[in-house]
């Protein structure tokens, strides 16, 4: 187990947690990048991305995230292995305990962890994934002009995925295991009277099928009248299969934010898991928290858009405001010495 000081650390390495590191290493503050279980975050999923400014050609997803962190080594940012699984923040130096066994003391931490996509266990969804299988419309849907696409969820999240994607696909199919839609009502009546959008109700994704070469090709659903068919099958109960031919699949079933280091902080966050950030004394939108010295950037604070580029922009608005911090504090040089003395046996 090693310890070392820090005067900040990122916590994620997805584009959130890049454009902060790049911001804050061409402050001289000498960034530590936490890459976490997932270097690049859900980014690396994605094999094109056409929305992101600057490249009108599009670029690959894996190749603007080693973009970003060759721009943050550049400029001096550290990279390092390692997720948090506990923080005691409870005042000066924050304190966090990494899966690696080491402990680290920071002045300043930005969380930039991201939030997962759900998947739904399907056959192949682990191949396919960004290769016609997507969590994202806003960012794959232009991708499937003129395709049969199908969307798995109840939510408003598949309602707004659905009615986006009857932009560009000629049919869109939303797969729901039970008859009852969660979505509001008034996204529900939405998509159901939009003329390109159909449903299957008690009906599951069973198998994705294609190539990495080809994409998606086609799926297979199972379905039963009493609902959960995937359920019913794993129990033996007789459900029908069918496989139909598909252009694309797109996960509507939520994100879990990756805040769980978080539990027992002051950190403020709703009930997902989201963290909430504050406004500053004019009634303007900031990346602080409730906890002073840390701050949040990326989807970890924003359920609503999840973009690469609104990502970005956070990051750089956490960066901007740890520097501000780092600069009000005192000398660092007593609290990280004391910190350090109270962890000697």
């Amino acid at each position: 187990m090693t310890e070392d000081s820090h005067d900040l650390v990122i916590a994620g390495s997805g584009v959130a947690g890049l454009s902060a590191a790049v911001y804050a290493a061409r402050a001289d503050l000498d960034p530590l990048v936490l890459e976490g279980d997932e270097p690049g975050g859900q980014l690396t999923l994605t094999t094109d991305v056409e929305n992101y400014l600057g490249f009108p050609d599009g670029v690959g997803g894996m190749d603007l995230v080693q973009r970003g962190k060759e721009q943050a080594e550049q400029f001096g940012a550290q990279f390092r292995y390692g997720r948090i699984e506990d923080a005691d923040l409870d005042g000066q130096p924050l304190e966090l305990s990494l899966s690696t066994g080491d402990t680290i003391f920071t002045r300043s931490l930005i969380v930039a962890t991201g939030a997962s996509a759900r998947w739904v266990g399907a056959e192949n969804e682990d191949e396919l994934m960004g290769y016609g299988l997507s969590t994202c419309a806003t960012c794959d849907g232009a991708f499937h002009r003129g395709d049969d696409v199908l969307v798995v969820g109840g939510g408003d999240s598949a309602m707004e995925e659905a009615l986006f994607l009857a932009k560009f696909a000629d049919s869109v199919t939303v797969v729901h295991r039970r008859e009852e839609l969660r979505a509001s009502e008034i996204m529900v009546d939405r998509a159901r009277e939009h003329d390109d959008i159909h449903f299957r109700w008690n009906t599951e994704l069973e198998a994705i099928h294609g190539s990495q070469t080809e994409g998606v090709t086609g799926v297979t659903l199972v379905a039963h009248p009493e609902g959960y068919p995937r359920e019913k099958a794993e129990s033996g109960t007789n459900v029908e299969r069918e496989t139909v031919e598909m252009g694309g699949v797109f996960y509507a079933v939520g994100h879990t934010p990756n805040t769980q280091f978080l539990d027992g902080t002051g950190v403020e966050r709703d009930d997902s898991g989201y963290i909430f950030t504050r406004t500053d004394n004019t009634g303007r939108p900031s990346a602080h928290t409730a906890v002073d010295g840390v701050f949040a950037a990326g989807d970890i604070a924003d359920p609503r858009y999840r973009q690469a580029i609104t990502s970005a922009g956070t990051g750089s608005m956490a960066a901007l405001d740890a520097e501000e911090f780092l600069e009000a504090l005192p000398d660092a040089d007593e609290s990280m010495a004391t910190a350090s003395a109270e962890t000697v046996p």
